[in-house]
């Protein structure tokens, strides 16, 4: 049994999108029980050259929606990245699987070899689908993802790989 692209990305990234908002939940929780500024933990980076955690968030929705656009060759959908609260990214989050919900196999299947071309400043970067999905898209929506959760985590938001995997 082979798997197809759609499998490997569609419900793939709703999966992660799914968990990253139920954390965001808990999130909440911890906020409202210490009587905490939102800001402390959504403008909060690891270090000082990374992104903030609202960012990470806001880049996982991006990429998530980018990929599946560029793969089924339609426009990218562009966001505001206005978001002030956690109420706020969990919309982001919403906004982002419902988007990716609308897209079908057909649309999806068959693109392992259509050719991807990521700019980024001035360079550009060309890929077949298959190569683009598997080591550009998965990785960068899981590594902002997980950035994301370790913030959580840092500022004392109890949770933990079963929240992160979705098996809690």
């Amino acid at each position: 049994m082979t798997i197809s692209m759609y499998q490997a990305s569609v419900p793939r990234f709703i999966s992660i999108l799914e968990n990253l908002d139920q954390i965001l939940d808990q999130t909440l929780v911890h906020i409202e029980s210490k009587k905490l500024d939102v800001h402390s933990i959504i403008d909060f980076r690891l270090f000082p050259d990374m992104f903030s955690m609202c960012r990470q968030i806001q880049i996982a929705c991006d990429m998530a929606q980018g990929s599946i656009a560029r793969l089924a060759g339609v426009k990218i959908p562009t966001n505001e990245d206005n978001e002030q609260n956690i109420q706020d990214l969990k919309g982001r989050i919403s906004k982002t699987i419902s988007y990716i919900q609308g897209f079908t196999p057909d649309q999806i299947d068959g693109t392992e070899a259509k050719v991807i071309i990521t700019k980024r400043h001035e360079k550009e970067t060309h890929y077949k689908g298959m190569q683009y999905l598997l080591d550009h898209a998965i990785p960068n929506i899981y590594f902002h993802v997980t950035t994301a959760y370790n913030i959580l985590r840092h500022n004392g938001v109890e949770i933990g790989k079963r929240d992160y995997l979705g098996t809690r």
